[in-house]
C-alpha cells in the first residue's frame, strides 16, 4: 500500500476545521504547553520566596523570559518534547527537561533541580488538565453553546404567534405555538449553561501521596500547604487541601455530567426538529449547489439533526464512561485516569461538532405556517379538552348539572375526526350559560393556544 498514515480520527479528518479551535487546548501539545506552565509558576514561587537563599531570586526579565516559553509555545517546541520523551519514555520528565533547557537559556543553570522540585507527576499533570479543560470550555464550548441558545430564543420571538398542532404520544393534542416549544428548549439549555458556568475548577500539589512528604524533609520549616495553594490560585483554580497522590477528579465527574445532560437537551432538540421537517411543520431551505441524495435530485435531508444526534451520543458516551471511570482510584493512585483523560478532547470535540451541526441546521430551516394550519383545521376534535372543562367550571359553579362532562367529551370525540360543525351542534345542546356557550362556540384549534405567545416571550 503506497497510502501514507492519514488522520484515526474524523475529529482530526473530515470535521477538523469545525472543531481546531479545541485542539489548541485539548491536544497533547495542548497539555505540554500547561504543564510548561504550571512547571515554570512553581519554579517561579519557591526560587523568589528565599527558600533555597536570596541568590536563587528570579528577576521580572528572567521570568518574563521564562513565561515566553508559554505564551510563544511552538511547533518546533512540540517536536522537541517529543524527541525528549522517546529517550525518557515519560512525558511529564521531558517537560522538567525542557525547563531547565529554558532556564540555561538565561544562564540560570544554578535553578535547574529547582525544576520539578518535589513534585510528582500528578501534581504538574491535574493543574494542566484543570487549565486546559477550564480555557476549552470558557473559550471554545461554551461560546458556542451560548450562539445556540441565543439562536433558538430569536426563532422562538419570531415564531411565538405561530399556532401549531401538538402531538403529545404523537397524536392531535392541544396546540400551542411553534414558538413556545422552541423557548422551552432554550429555557432548558439556560440551566444547565448556568450548572456548567459555576464548574469549580480543582487542583492540588501536596507531592507522592497528598502529604507533602519530600517537600518536608528537604524544607522542615517551610509552610508547603500554603505555598501550594498559593501556586493553584495564582493559576486561577480552587485548591483542593485533600487528595491522595491525584487531584481526586470530582470536580470533572460533574463538569462531564452538566455538559452530557446539556448534550441530552440538544438531543431531544434534534430529534423534535427532525420530526417538525419530517411532517412538513418545517421546510428547508436549499443549500446552492448541495446535493441531498445520490439518485433522488428532489431531496434536501435534514442531515444536520442527524449528525448532531450520532455525534452528541458518541460525546455523551465518553463522558459518562470519564464520570464513572476518574472518580475512583485504586488505594493512593492508580494510572486508568491517565489513559481516560486522554479522551477529554474526543468527548468535547464530539459535542462541538453537534452544536456547529445545529447551529447550522438552524439557519437552513423556516417554519411552513400553512401546513400547521392545515394541520389544525383537520382536527377540531382538540378542543374537546376545552369544552369538557368549561362545563366543569360551570358545574363547580352551581350554573350547571351536567354529569361527568369528561366523559361526556370521550364519548363525543375519542378516536374520531370531528368538524366545526359537529362541535357547534354539540355545544348549543350543553345546558351551560349563554356566555359559556359564545366563549366555545367562537374558540377554533388555531385560537385555542392559551398563554402559549407570552411564554414563547418570557425570559
Amino acid at each position: 500500500m503506497s497510502l501514507s498514515f492519514q488522520p484515526l480520527s474524523p475529529l482530526d479528518g473530515r470535521y477538523a476545521s469545525q472543531v481546531q479551535e479545541l485542539s489548541l487546548f485539548l491536544s497533547e501539545a495542548g497539555l505540554n504547553r500547561a504543564r510548561i506552565q504550571v512547571e515554570i509558576e512553581w519554579l517561579i514561587l519557591i526560587a523568589n520566596k528565599e527558600l533555597f537563599g536570596r541568590d536563587r531570586y528570579i528577576t521580572e526579565e528572567q521570568a518574563r523570559r521564562l513565561r515566553s516559553s508559554v505564551d510563544y509555545f511552538s511547533d518546533s517546541d512540540v517536536a522537541k518534547l517529543a524527541d525528549t520523551e522517546s529517550r525518557t519514555k515519560h512525558d511529564v520528565k521531558a517537560v522538567e527537561y525542557f525547563v531547565r533547557d529554558k532556564l540555561t537559556e538565561i544562564d540560570r543553570e544554578d535553578l535547574h533541580e529547582l525544576a520539578h522540585f518535589a513534585a510528582t507527576s500528578e501534581d504538574i499533570n491535574n493543574l494542566a488538565y484543570a487549565l486546559i479543560i477550564k480555557d476549552a470550555v470558557k473559550k471554545v464550548w461554551l461560546p458556542k453553546a451560548k450562539q445556540i441558545i441565543a439562536s433558538l430564543t430569536e426563532l422562538a420571538n419570531s415564531y411565538a404567534a405561530v399556532p401549531m398542532l401538538s402531538r403529545t404520544h404523537g397524536q392531535p393534542a392541544t396546540p400551542t405555538t411553534m414558538g413556545k416549544e422552541i423557548a422551552v428548549f432554550a429555557h432548558r439549555l439556560s440551566r444547565q449553561i448556568k450548572r456548567i458556568e459555576n464548574t469549580s475548577y480543582l487542583g492540588k500539589f501536596s507531592g507522592a501521596t497528598g502529604t507533602y512528604s519530600a517537600h518536608v524533609v528537604a524544607l522542615p520549616d517551610a509552610n508547603w500547604p500554603e505555598l501550594a495553594a498559593e501556586l493553584v490560585q495564582s493559576l486561577g483554580l480552587e485548591f483542593n487541601p485533600l487528595t491522595t497522590q491525584i487531584e481526586s477528579h470530582d470536580w470533572q465527574a460533574e463538569l462531564y455530567a452538566g455538559v452530557a445532560h446539556f448534550n441530552r437537551i440538544v438531543h431531544n432538540l434534534a430529534t423534535d426538529f427532525w420530526s417538525y421537517i419530517s411532517i412538513g411543520y418545517f421546510k428547508q431551505i436549499p443549500v446552492k449547489g448541495a446535493t441531498g441524495s445520490s439518485t433522488m435530485p428532489h431531496k434536501i435531508n435534514p442531515i444536520r439533526f442527524e449528525n448532531a444526534e450520532a455525534n452528541l451520543e458518541i460525546s455523551n458516551a465518553l463522558f459518562d464512561v470519564m464520570a464513572s471511570t476518574l472518580v475512583t482510584s485504586r488505594l493512593q493512585r492508580d494510572l486508568s485516569d491517565s489513559s481516560t483523560q486522554r479522551n477529554i478532547g474526543v468527548a468535547f470535540g464530539h459535542s462541538l461538532l453537534a452544536l456547529d451541526n445545529i447551529a447550522q441546521g438552524l439557519t437552513q430551516i423556516e417554519v411552513a405556517e400553512s401546513v400547521m394550519a392545515a394541520d389544525l383545521a383537520e382536527n377540531w376534535e382538540v378542543l374537546a379538552e376545552a369544552i369538557q372543562t368549561v362545563i366543569r367550571a360551570e358545574v363547580a359553579s352551581g350554573r350547571s348539572k351536567i354529569s361527568n362532562p369528561y366523559d361526556l367529551l370521550k364519548d363525543l370525540s375519542r378516536g374520531k375526526r370531528l368538524t366545526r360543525e359537529d362541535l357547534a351542534n354539540f355545544i348549543l345542546k350543553l345546558d351551560i350559560e349563554q356566555a359559556a356557550k359564545d366563549r366555545l362556540l367562537v374558540l377554533s384549534p388555531k385560537d385555542y393556544i392559551g398563554l402559549a405567545i407570552k411564554l414563547a416571550q418570557q425570559r
